[in-house]
């Protein structure tokens, strides 16, 4: 903004990272929404789990008017006003699980799993049966295992959606305590509240511009996401690829 910077950065300096990891409430935020985002992650695991495996049996009894039923919500939906009062009659606003049960499961997501367990062999599952072994036996010791990418993926579909969302902090949530990051950096962008994170910090009040603070705040909400990532790219190809089309 100073026009002393080109191409080429002028120094290197990290005031503006000091200042946004010294920000109790950034830190803050960071520490509830990774909480947030593991507890929301195992719930929706479980529950897509849950409802793909019996959907994808052949022998489910109204198999498809269930999966009708399910697949009606990917186009219609109550809207966020009948939303907002039906997490209000339930006594959820300002709650934790108010950022956790609306989204409890994805349509898209399970369809995506339901497709994979699909196509594995029935075979496995008949020669489990001739040893003894019951449905939770075989889901858990033979289908899971077997489906190490699609869980992976489904799991980084879920985490970054709840990492990335904000709408319903901004809906939900009127306690500071519990602003998820993305709802503590729509502050600092949109509603230019990053005056008050240079204020706090003196050595920094002449070296630092409003923009710079914006720049530093959405690396610091991107790192958790960035670094998980690497560890699960090779099971998010691959699981979006044999998840897409039933073999």
């Amino acid at each position: 903004m100073s026009n002393g910077v080109g191409l080429w950065p002028v120094e290197f300096d990290i005031t503006a990272y000091k200042v946004v990891f010294n920000n109790h409430l950034m830190v803050r935020s960071l520490w509830f929404t990774i909480l947030l985002t593991v507890v929301f992650v195992g719930l929706t695991m479980g529950m897509t789990v849950m409802t793909a495996y019996p959907l994808a049996r052949k022998d489910l009894k109204g198999r498809n008017i269930i999966l009708l039923y399910i697949i009606f919500t990917m186009y219609f939906s109550g809207g966020m006003i009948p939303g907002y009062l039906n997490i209000k009659e339930l006594g959820l606003l300002n709650s934790f699980w108010s950022l956790v049960l609306p989204g409890l499961i994805s349509t898209y997501n399970m369809i995506l799993m339901k497709t994979f367990f699909s196509s594995l062999p029935e075979e496995l599952e008949e020669s489990a049966r001739i040893d003894g072994a019951g449905e939770f036996t075989i889901l858990v010791r033979i289908i899971l295992p077997l489906s190490k990418a699609m869980l992976a993926t489904i799991a980084l579909f879920y985490a970054v959606s709840r990492w990335n969302g904000f709408s319903d902090s901004v809906l939900y949530i009127n306690d500071s305590r519990m602003y998820t990051l993305q709802l503590r950096l729509r502050q600092i962008v949109a509603l230019n509240q990053s005056d008050e994170m240079i204020n706090d910090t003196p050595e920094a009040k002449a070296s630092l511009i409003p923009e710079t603070v914006k720049a530093a705040c959405l690396v610091f909400s991107m790192l958790p996401i960035l670094v998980i990532y690497p560890w699960l790219q090779k099971y998010f190809v691959k699981g979006v690829m044999i998840g897409s089309v039933k073999g």
